[in-house]
């Protein structure tokens, strides 16, 4: 369960604030549009707005919800928000015009979003959020991965591997967080801290969030974290992959892009990162498995169109069952009823049975040849 708290409220684009505070405004006077017969007049037309495509995973997000929407008979309206929160609401409106039943929402800021999820709400249109948690908003569903026990997992491989390489849990510790206030950042450097805490032969020697998650500026961070500890730093934990990259890249300067010298973990499993892993250059990643991912929340879109007077709780504890799990989830507005899908800790050792044999990536994409596009 993801148990990070509300994020703090970071500043964001000006001219987003400024629309923002119009749609507030519109809101408290705009009267609420019924759904139940507009669900059953028109084809089921869906809403899916990633943050992103900046990570190799959006793709599969895209493809996986795209086909499992189809082949229940729904339109997917898709688009992505090149990590803007002007954009993002620019498109979250024009999914709304374009007569979107349900909007599955990745939030580029997920504090801001809550007036997204009140903008649809007015107009009869049930939000589902997706993978990364909505706070102080009134969403209606949420599906995502533990994102808590993804720091959790990468904190628990950093000890093994202090045991392993050292002998002893004692070393200097960096957190290369994502983006500022960004409820997924905050729950995985959470599962993180919280696991570091407790081996007290363990020094954080830098917590940085990063803007848009960008590998050069995780880059950044990390050659002024090895300048600032003259390369005596132990291990890093990424809250994402290109954060994990950026890291990498720096310590390939320093000769230190070796996993039996410095520890680094990432998260969302990149192609790019995985062969890392297999060079000996990472010591590890954490899979979320986007299938369940992307199907569960496709599937939830659809139930909420076909039975817009069932409840959205009732629908999520229905949805919790094949090895997911249900949650009720404090967003700090509500309790939001929660879908959770299982995440994979990958290592050296089971890239071949948790990926390979999987069909998430071919042998030859992880041992030879150039990285696919």
């Amino acid at each position: 369960m993801n148990r990070s708290k509300p994020p703090s409220r970071r500043t964001v684009e000006p001219l987003a604030a400024i629309r923002l505070a119009g749609l507030l405004l519109a809101l408290a006077v705009s009267p609420l549009l019924p759904s139940a017969a507009r669900a059953q007049e028109q084809p089921i037309k869906i809403g899916f707005l990633l943050k992103t495509m900046q990570e190799e995973r959006y793709r599969t997000d895209k493809a996986e919800f795209i086909a499992r929407a189809q082949a229940l008979g729904a339109q997917v309206l898709f688009d992505s928000s090149g990590n803007s929160e002007l954009t993002q609401l620019r498109q979250f409106e024009k999914l709304l015009d374009d007569g979107a039943q349900v909007i599955v929402l990745q939030p580029v800021n997920t504090g801001l979003a809550g007036t997204l999820v009140r903008l649809a709400n007015q107009k009869g249109v049930k939000v589902v959020g997706y993978d990364a948690m909505v706070v102080n908003g009134p969403l209606d569903l949420m599906v995502m991965q533990d994102s808590w026990a993804v720091g959790r997992l990468q904190a628990e491989a950093m000890v093994r591997w202090f045991q392993r390489t050292r002998g002893k849990v004692e070393g200097k510790v960096a957190l290369i967080m994502g983006q500022p206030g960004d409820s997924n950042a905050e729950a995985m450097s959470q599962g993180a801290l919280d696991a570091i805490r407790q081996n007290p032969g363990l020094t954080l020697v830098a917590q940085v969030a990063h803007v848009d998650w960008s590998p050069d500026r995780a880059a950044e961070t990390a050659s002024n974290v090895l300048v600032k500890h003259r390369n005596g730093v132990d291990a890093f934990i990424c809250n994402n992959s290109g954060l994990a990259s950026g890291v990498i890249a720096a310590l390939d300067l320093e000769k230190l892009a070796d996993a039996e010298k410095v520890f680094v973990a990432g998260a969302d499993a990149d192609l790019k990162n995985i062969r890392y892993i297999v060079q000996g250059k990472q010591a590890a990643e954490v899979w979320k498995p986007i299938k369940p991912l992307a199907h569960k929340a496709a599937e939830i879109a659809v139930d909420l169109v076909r039975n817009p007077g069932k409840p959205p709780e009732s629908i999520a504890r229905a949805a919790g069952q094949d090895g997911l799990r249900f949650a009720m989830t404090d967003n700090g507005f509500a309790k939001v009823p929660t879908v959770i899908t299982p995440v994979v800790l990958i290592g050296k050792e089971n890239v071949d049975s948790a990926l390979i044999a999987e069909k998430i990536f071919s042998e030859e994409q992880v041992y030879g040849g150039e990285a696919q596009p």
